[in-house]
């Protein structure tokens, strides 16, 4: 009689003893290992794991409808995982895959990166150049629908694959934005997503502007070309403006090596977790280029991760001016685990800190000169009679000035891919740039006096 009652019971609960025994097993590390030899913490977790098969089994007798046993396992993972913090996540097989397209190939979406915060799906920042970004979907907008579909409690990777899809296809977003008195509705035409993460171009003679976009798994090479191209087209190169603004990160690595680019020794930045081996130091060494110019980074509300951490290591070093508005905050290390059949969990391991030891987990990197971001207005020249009076120049038969080089007088164009006279009605932009103009030219005041 026992043995058929116990039959019975493994035929109508199967997935609930299985679930138990897996987790007995994975917690325990020996199936004979039971709760009344176990510790104090130990208990507990047997007792949780009784509860949540409790319930399961529950459910399953009991609920109006039929349910499935393993969905409702996924989502109690989803739960477990998800609470932990917002970037910690449990994905599903097409989740996990849609991952791999946030570091390499190419995808068909609105361009915006998105976090949960406070349960809420938020933009971190638009990608330069896509949908989200030409309709002025900005760092902070609250996405409350897409497509008419309510995103509350809904996961993070549904979000994302239904803003993502085919190419030209209208997704309709509605955001709530701060002082904006009701939600607004933007539709977006999906398109390729652009995976060039670096551009740059010459604002000044001397003076370059290298914008990061995000970091990729080629944004150092990119950085690289791109910087060449800038000293190789002035061979007296005086100043870089680095502009980080509405950078959502990426990859670590990539970010430690850029920010090596400009530094010759010291810590970069340091992760420390509960396991030894996600604690590190990342220093910097000597690099085969001299790069000693100054340097401006720019940075804002989008700007996390990845783009914080090279804006730390460059300001705790003295090695740039940070200008602009307090950057996203997001202080901590994930790690992507692949699990059986096509699942992965996502989940974060380390804090991070910069060379001074300053965690910046919710504070955020503050800039040394706060600069809030605006388009100047281009302002018509008013001729007054003092400017219509003759000058030397305008004399008949006058001089030329001397040592007048060719190169002067038709000045050289440069391939450029970015438009300058945009970033220079760009106030953070131009604030920048004045800076490292007025830091040469008191260079070369403090260097006379020195001579005499």
């Amino acid at each position: 009689m026992k043995k058929r009652s116990y039959s019975i019971l493994m035929f109508r609960l199967p997935m609930v003893i299985m679930v138990y025994l897996f987790l007995l097993v994975a917690l325990s590390g020996n199936p004979l290992l039971t709760p009344a030899v176990a510790d104090d913490n130990s208990d507990k977790t047997y007792k949780s794991l009784k509860l949540f098969t409790d319930v399961l089994e529950e459910l399953e007798k009991n609920y109006v409808d039929d349910v499935n046993t393993e969905e409702l396992i996924q989502n109690a993972i989803q739960g477990m995982v998800g609470n932990l913090d917002p970037h910690s996540s449990f994905m599903p097989p097409e989740a996990f895959d849609e991952l791999q397209d946030d570091t390499k190939g190419e995808f068909s979406g609105i361009g915006i990166v998105i976090t949960m915060k406070d349960k809420i799906l938020t933009v971190i920042s638009p990608i330069e150049g896509t949908p989200a970004y030409k309709a002025g979907i900005q760092a902070g907008d609250i996405i409350i629908k897409i497509d008419d579909k309510s995103t509350r409690d809904m996961a993070l990777w549904e979000a994302v694959n239904m803003m993502r899809g085919q190419r030209y296809k209208i997704v309709v977003i509605t955001v709530i934005r701060k002082n904006e008195p009701k939600p607004i509705e933007v539709p977006l035409k999906r398109d390729l997503i652009p995976m060039e993460s670096v551009r740059s171009v010459i604002l000044e003679p001397g003076y370059g502007y290298l914008r990061i976009t995000n970091f990729r798994m080629s944004s150092l090479d990119d950085v690289i070309n791109n910087l060449k191209r800038l000293e190789s087209d002035n061979k007296a190169f005086k100043g870089l403006v680095m502009d980080l603004r509405d950078n959502p990160g990426g990859l670590l690595d990539q970010a430690v090596k850029i920010s090596d680019i400009f530094l010759d020794k010291g810590t970069i930045v340091s992760i420390k977790g509960r396991q030894e081996i996600n604690t590190q130091v990342f220093k910097a060494y000597p690099e085969d280029e001299d790069r000693k110019y100054p340097i401006v980074v720019l940075i804002n509300g989008g700007s996390a991760s990845a783009s914080e951490i090279v804006a730390g290591a460059l300001q705790d070093h003295s090695r740039a001016l940070i200008l602009g508005t307090t950057s996203f905050g997001k202080g901590s290390v994930q790690t992507v685990h692949p699990l059986k059949e096509g699942f992965g969990i996502k989940y974060t391991i380390a804090r991070y800190y910069t060379p001074s030891g300053r965690s910046i987990q919710a504070k955020g990197i503050v800039p040394d000169i706060e600069v809030e971001y605006a388009i100047l207005e281009k302002k018509e020249k008013k001729t007054s009679v003092f400017d219509r009076m003759i000058k030397e120049k305008d004399l008949k038969n006058s001089l030329e000035p001397e040592n007048i080089k060719q190169s002067e007088k038709q000045p050289k164009k440069h391939p450029r891919r970015l438009d300058t006279s945009q970033l220079k009605h760009d106030a953070q932009v131009k604030r920048a740039l004045d800076i490292l103009i007025s830091y040469g030219v008191f260079s070369k005041l403090n260097g006379s006096q020195e001579k005499n």
